[in-house]
């Protein structure tokens, strides 16, 4: 029976300090691709159980933590232009999920928070995640830890500046 080509994953990896930058780059850039195609599923898979879209959630998500905001605010965030934003709301209002209410300071806009009620079913969905994650956090130390959320918080940021480059294209 002839062999299977050996994969990138049966090959044991190299100590950290024999890697060169080239090398231990690629290894970021390969654990990033895993990391971004396992959130986009989790996340899929979470906003499927709760009857919504994998952006819903998410933009949801961003209300939880940024909100309650207005339109343009959420768009800032998401990237979406006004219009998609509007219509993404209209979804969530009518799912039950945020609720509309005047802006304090100005009375033309709409700020637009999560309804707490409808955000119960989320927390058993996420909580084999977050006790896995709790776990490998306790691998690390503090300051490890700090450098992790450094490194990700940077790399988000390049990931929303591409995102708005690739929007701002014709």
């Amino acid at each position: 029976m002839p062999q299977e080509p050996r994969s990138e994953s049966d090959t044991p990896p190299a100590p950290a300090d024999a890697l060169t930058q080239q090398e231990a780059a690629a290894r970021v850039m390969l654990a990033g691709r895993d990391l971004g195609a396992a959130a986009v599923l989790f996340h899929s898979a979470v906003a499927a159980r709760m009857g919504l879209t994998a952006i819903e959630e998410k933009a949801l998500d961003l209300i939880l933590r940024h909100g309650p905001l207005t339109a343009g605010e959420l768009a800032g965030h998401t990237g979406l232009v006004p219009s998609s934003v509007t219509a993404l709301i209209d979804r969530l209002a009518r799912k039950g999920f945020v609720s509309r209410s005047p802006d304090p300071d100005d009375a033309r806009r709409v700020r637009i928070a999560a309804v707490p009620e409808r955000l119960a079913g989320f927390g058993v969905l996420f909580a084999d995640f977050v006790s896995r994650i709790e776990a490998l956090n306790a691998r690390f130390s503090p300051s490890e830890l700090a450098l992790i959320a450094e490194y990700l918080a940077q790399a988000a940021e390049a990931q929303k500046a591409a995102a708005a480059a690739l929007a701002a294209q014709p």
